[in-house]
């Protein structure tokens, strides 16, 4: 029988690359601890180290052991967590969602769950790569992005694709009177709002602006959908934006949306992990999303 203990102790050991780290971190003697990975070792037929300097470089075997192991403790973990909450009247979902991704996009998300007494829905925001941490410690159930994460075999996520969102220009009500005026005149002409170079959205913009043959005069950039949206509504200019970002000030007349960029889509996204134990809150929203998108 494979034993767990060592296996920890080994997964310690490949992820300090010392023997002494290792110790020190685990509370045991150098030589206890070199004694018990030989015990692994012994059992599964292979050396998992080989020396190199000072250091402890895993073998080909020992990388394979180390995949294993990862996969172990994540589905001990995994049901640790599930588990915690069996029988509990109420359910947590955890939300990780981009912090520069719209805010209506992801009440949309979770609307199905606002108001449900068995429901508890924790929100957080962040970077992506702190997000994908998160997801992979099981911090969080579902990341809400508009990127998709780079993927190998190897990758342990599940990419959903929720919806493709279209991209307008949208000026305050003051611009009501260069409503219907043809796109590229109003793109060449008037200052603009764009999200900043890093987004895919903005690498659409410029791809387009080259296709059309004309230049542009930027009034702001911004990294955060919610301060496009607020510097719209103070006139700075006109904004490229997705429609539902804008939904409440296009409603009342506050924002108005002066023509489709058509080339132009913003994609959304939720990242979810392989797990033995998902949490159904997350299976039941991605339903009831793809529903409610098949519906319109």
């Amino acid at each position: 029988m494979l034993n767990l203990h060592h296996l920890r102790l080994f997964r310690a050991v490949a992820r300090d690359g010392t023997l002494t780290g290792a110790a020190r971190a685990l509370n045991l003697s150098q030589s206890a601890l070199s004694s018990q990975i030989r015990a692994l070792e012994a059992s599964l037929g292979h050396d998992l180290f080989e020396r190199r300097g000072r250091g402890l470089v895993l073998t080909e075997a020992g990388r394979i052991a180390l995949d294993h192991a990862e996969a172990i403790f994540k589905a001990a973990e995994d049901l640790t967590a599930t588990l915690k909450n069996a029988g509990k009247v109420r359910r947590a979902l955890r939300v990780g969602a981009l912090a520069t991704l719209s805010r209506n996009f992801q009440i949309g998300f979770i609307e199905p769950l606002i108001g449900r007494s068995d429901v508890e829905v924790v929100l957080r925001s962040g970077a992506q790569p702190e997000l994908l941490r998160a997801l992979e410690a099981l911090s969080v159930d579902v990341v809400l992005t508009n990127l998709v994460p780079a993927r190998d075999a190897s990758s342990p996520y599940l990419v959903h694709a929720l919806s493709e969102q279209p991209v307008s220009l949208i000026g305050s009500a003051s611009a009501r009177e260069l409503a219907g005026r043809p796109l590229r005149a109003l793109l060449s002409a008037y200052p603009l709002i764009l999200p900043t170079p890093e987004s895919a959205l903005r690498a659409s913009f410029d791809a387009m602006v080259v296709q059309l043959g004309i230049s542009t005069r930027i009034a702001a950039e911004a990294d955060d959908m919610a301060m496009l949206r607020l510097l719209a509504r103070a006139d700075a200019g006109l904004a490229v934006i997705p429609p539902i970002v804008v939904r409440d000030e296009l409603a009342s007349g506050r924002l108005i949306e002066l023509g489709r960029l058509e080339d132009l889509r913003e994609e959304f996204f939720a990242i979810t992990l392989h797990r033995r134990f998902p949490n159904p809150l997350v299976a039941e929203l991605l339903t009831a999303y793809e529903t409610r998108t098949a519906s319109i």
